[in-house]
């Protein structure tokens, strides 16, 4: 038996969750619905024009795959987590909540100097987050970062697509992949963000290889992105060509998933759409904790439905931890 269910590869940024509206997006230059890469000055920038709103902040540890393996580690999974934050305030704060959230870290994870990675997370009255990311020492991620010990001893490995914006994080993700294909561990991928393939697909085919991944993540318009074109089965075919099963999700629409051997449509639960933040993250969260925990695709695509609903339903990218076992219960019994 294997000592994680799940290893994980990713950003580790603090995440603080401020509503705006869109005139405040369009009055500082920032683009709505994407993540966009930010240096110290930028960040410093957006963070003066907020004053007058942080007292209505949040902050949470975060970063997309982070995201994902606290999901996973609530529903029940056993989940490691490779990332890299600095010996700062920050950085301390994020390893105490990964720790409380149940995820394992590297030891040596804090101890250098530098800054921990950061990201402003604006959200919309429609629901919409556009992300403001400076990476910070997450940026440089390395194969140092990589536990093989940890990494054979697990299930899945899920590796973050954001990764490919960093040289050191895709050589990162590149060796991680590469290493669970060596001993045996399935390989699931995220494309992330629309931007992250239009801009770095070379990187994003390096992260995926020659082989194809056991499982892709990606919501529609990445999907679209990818197969460069506006026809979902199009895209649906193009995504069979890099990955043996993967799951699409269509926001309000649910998800098609495909197993292998067909396509599966995962129903939509009724959500009152307040914040997007993590609803993708914890899809993919939710779906590796089944499929590794013995259930079926269907069961799993039901079950990752069901918990993005719940997070798009509320304000930021993870659930109460009572909320993950209700949903549990009413999904799989």
């Amino acid at each position: 038996m294997k000592s994680y269910h799940i290893y994980g590869v990713g950003a580790a940024l603090v995440d603080t969750e401020i509503e705006v509206d869109d005139t405040f997006l369009a009055t500082n230059g920032v683009e709505k619905g994407h993540m966009t890469l930010v240096d110290q000055q930028r960040r410093d920038e957006l963070m003066e024009a907020l004053k007058d709103h942080l007292v209505h902040s949040c902050r949470a540890s975060g970063g997309s795959g982070a995201n994902t393996a606290i999901a996973a580690s609530y529903f029940g999974s056993n989940v490691f987590y490779s990332s890299k934050v600095a010996n700062d305030d920050f950085g301390q704060f994020y390893l105490k909540d990964m720790k409380e959230a149940g995820v394992t870290t590297c030891k040596l994870n804090g101890n250098n100097e530098g800054i921990t990675g950061k990201c402003l997370v604006l959200v919309t009255p429609d629901a919409e987050r556009s992300m403001n990311t400076f990476l910070g020492i997450s940026e440089t991620l390395s194969t140092n970062e990589i536990d093989e010990d940890a990494l054979k001893q697990s299930e899945y490995i899920y590796i973050e697509g954001y990764q490919v914006t960093s040289e050191t994080g895709r050589a990162a993700a590149i060796h991680a992949r590469e290493l669970a294909e060596k001993h045996g561990v399935k390989t699931a991928l995220s494309l992330s963000d629309p931007g992250m393939v239009k801009f770095f697909r070379e990187g994003l085919e390096q992260m995926i290889g020659d082989k194809g991944v056991d499982m892709l993540f990606s919501n529609r318009r990445e999907a679209l992105c990818w197969a460069e074109t506006d026809d979902l089965d199009e895209a649906i075919e193009a995504m069979k060509k890099v990955a043996r099963a993967f799951a699409i999700t269509l926001g309000p629409r649910g998800a098609i998933v495909f197993d292998g051997e067909k396509l599966l449509k995962i129903e939509p639960y009724p959500a009152e759409p307040i914040d997007t933040n993590g609803a993708g993250d914890s899809f993919a969260g939710a779906f590796l904790y089944a499929i590794t925990a013995g259930y079926s695709y269907q069961q799993a695509g039901d079950l990752a439905s069901c918990a993005s609903a719940n997070v798009v339903s509320s304000y930021g990218p993870r659930l109460s931890p009572k909320k993950y076992t209700a949903i549990l219960e009413e999904i799989l019994g």
